[in-house]
């Protein structure tokens, strides 16, 4: 069995998609996957599946359109990447909250990272399915524009890190 974390995206944000997290949790559970927990209203699940990563996002994402009445993006990763994710941080030192992760669908190419650019000073690092942007004076302060934002998630540093721990305490096998 293997431990996923899936991330929704446009979930309980700004108003948009409401979807309680009891009802997500419901939603996996009827899908088939064990040891489901959520974690803050945005979005966040893990559980364990016996089905390959392809197959996961399939099922969630058809569960979320009935469910919501569109589609829904749904970026998943298995725990090891999730650990990966930590481990390739090119902003460590910066204040987690301050580092926003977001999950791809594919990763992106050296050119489409240079092209971005920072107005306020943000720092942008591309690893993998990842993209992480350091915001120094914080994400809200900034007018920085990523066209993956229209198609990724985006997760603080923090909250990778819960998904890690809560990853771990369902990975029994």
């Amino acid at each position: 069995m293997t431990a996923y974390a899936a991330l929704l995206r446009a979930i309980n944000v700004g108003g948009t998609g409401k979807l309680p997290m009891p009802e997500l949790k419901a939603l996996c559970e009827k899908a088939g996957f064990l040891d489901v927990a959520t974690y803050i209203q945005s979005g966040n699940v893990v559980f364990r599946s016996q089905r390959g990563e392809a197959s996961v996002k399939k099922r969630i994402e058809q569960a979320l359109a009935e469910r919501m009445g569109k589609p829904v993006g749904v970026h998943v990763r298995t725990r090891e990447e999730i650990v990966a994710v930590l481990e390739h941080n090119p902003f460590a030192a910066a204040p987690p909250n301050r580092v926003i992760v977001f999950f791809l669908d594919a990763p992106l190419t050296n050119s489409a990272v240079s092209a971005l650019e920072t107005p306020g000073g943000e720092e942008i690092r591309a690893h993998g399915r990842e993209l992480f942007v350091h915001y120094p004076l914080g994400q809200g302060q900034s007018t920085l524009k990523l066209p993956v934002q229209r198609t990724g998630t985006g997760r603080n540093v923090n909250t990778v890190q819960k998904l890690a721990e809560m990853l771990a305490a369902i990975d029994v096998d």
